[in-house]
């Protein structure tokens, strides 16, 4: 059942790009250390099922490097994580400082499906941002740093993200005592 923020016809107004930058900055160190829990867990478990000390040989050996395990479970951790807040209370850590929030355009709280959408976009254009860089060299940062950014700018009050899920990002207005 989605959660309703508030009326369908109340309009809050769409978030600035800048303070959805400070969000995502904000979430980005806050998604360093779920990601570095996520893997140490990863690695604790890994170590049990195949025994310390061939898991140690291994990790020496260099065959633990690019382990599509362990990419597979942070990308889903990452999503697990970003995908709760979203759908519960439509703010991450990040978006609740800079008070704006995920929603519908009639005020309820986003799908799980329109969550995965959301960060499958974003995911994939920093993906391919990348690639792009790491194959061809920061000359490529010309043609992806503009795409990264359009990613996230909203342009008429939605950035590309919102469009692709059918929600919209909007500044929370501060509560009256």
């Amino acid at each position: 059942m989605p959660r309703r923020f508030h009326d369908a016809e109340e309009l809050l107004p769409p978030a600035t790009f800048l303070k959805r930058a400070l969000a995502i900055i904000y979430d980005g160190l806050i998604s360093i250390a779920v990601l570095l829990v996520a893997t140490w867990i990863y690695t604790v478990i890994g170590g049990w099922i195949t025994g310390w000390d061939e898991f140690e040989e291994l990790a020496e050996a260099g065959q633990l490097a690019g382990d599509p395990g362990l990419t597979f479970a942070l990308f889903l951790t990452l999503y697990l994580f970003f995908a709760y807040f979203w759908t519960r209370i439509g703010q991450t850590l990040g978006m609740q400082v800079w008070r704006i929030r995920i929603e519908n355009l009639d005020g309820t709280s986003v799908s799980w499906s329109q969550a995965l959408r959301r960060y499958v976009t974003a995911a994939a254009v920093i993906f391919l941002t990348l690639l792009a860089s790491y194959y061809v060299g920061a000359i490529t940062l010309i043609i992806t740093l503009p795409a990264v950014l359009a990613l996230f700018f909203p342009i008429n009050g939605l950035s590309v993200t919102d469009r692709l899920s059918g929600s919209v990002v909007v500044q929370v207005p501060k509560e009256s005592k």
